[in-house]
């Protein structure tokens, strides 16, 4: 049985030189992500999309499943932890997202009408799965990983500048926003300098504070792509290094 479970492991995991089998594991799992996003270019809902979701929803629940029993040789730790520790991993994460869906497909008539429209949004962190298999992509998350508590506090900041300005926009224009949301609204577009301009401030204090908001917004928005852009830089590098030596 173990030789059975690691022989899983290595079909699973991203295929090496000469793996057949766990090749053609990739291309299915690729091909289930590709054609389980089509659906999600039509409107409605019919025979060929519900048969899609079925059959791609079963081969993803199937992958996390196998995932899971695996952890233990992708956590490198033999101990029910390596599965607690797996399933808080951000791609099994993203795994456990994109086989929500099948609790609509498995829901009675009634329910389902009511469920479709918010589970098949689902559907998109199946894109997600393709990261195992891009080398770019595994260096973007490498590189997420190396700096994520900088854009945690970049986060921060932003998410505290725009309550603060949302607050004082609501107070100085009363009668532009019907509720506190489109304050926040107002000022998550100041911020991001997109300016719709569907809400615009009349009075001179709000026209203030919009300016300074996308002033703000110029320097702040720019830092993930600063510290993005340095850490992905330094990967490179460093992996340059490496395979060098």
């Amino acid at each position: 049985m173990e030789k059975f479970k690691r022989r899983v492991y290595e079909v699973i995991e991203v295929s090496h030189e000469g793996d057949k089998s766990s090749k053609a594991y990739d291309i299915l799992v690729t091909v289930a992500v590709v054609v389980g996003l089509i659906p999600l270019t039509m409107k409605g809902d019919n025979v060929y999309t519900r048969l899609i979701d079925l059959s791609t929803s079963f081969i993803f629940l199937g992958d996390y499943l196998a995932r899971f029993w695996t952890s233990d040789y992708k956590m490198g730790f033999k101990s029910y932890k390596s599965y607690l520790a797996y399933i808080i991993t951000p791609l099994a994460i993203f795994d456990m997202l994109s086989i929500i869906p099948i609790v609509y497909l498995i829901s009675p008539g009634s329910a389902k009408l009511a469920m479709f429209k918010f589970f098949r949004l689902f559907r998109i962190f199946r894109v997600m799965k393709l990261v195992r298999y891009s080398k770019t992509m595994r260096t973007i998350e490498n590189v997420i990983r190396r700096v994520r508590n900088e854009l945690a506090a970049v986060l921060v900041l932003i998410l505290a500048y725009i309550f603060v300005s949302g607050m004082l926009i609501f107070q100085l224009e009363p009668d532009l926003f019907t509720s506190f949301f489109d304050a926040i609204y107002w000022a998550t577009i100041s911020i991001t300098t997109i300016g719709y301009g569907d809400i615009s401030p009349v009075t001179p204090m709000g026209r203030f504070i919009t300016m300074l908001s996308a002033l703000v917004g110029v320097a702040v928005i720019a830092l993930p792509s600063g510290i993005i852009t340095a850490a992905y830089m330094d990967e490179i590098k460093r992996k340059k290094t490496k395979f060098e030596k």
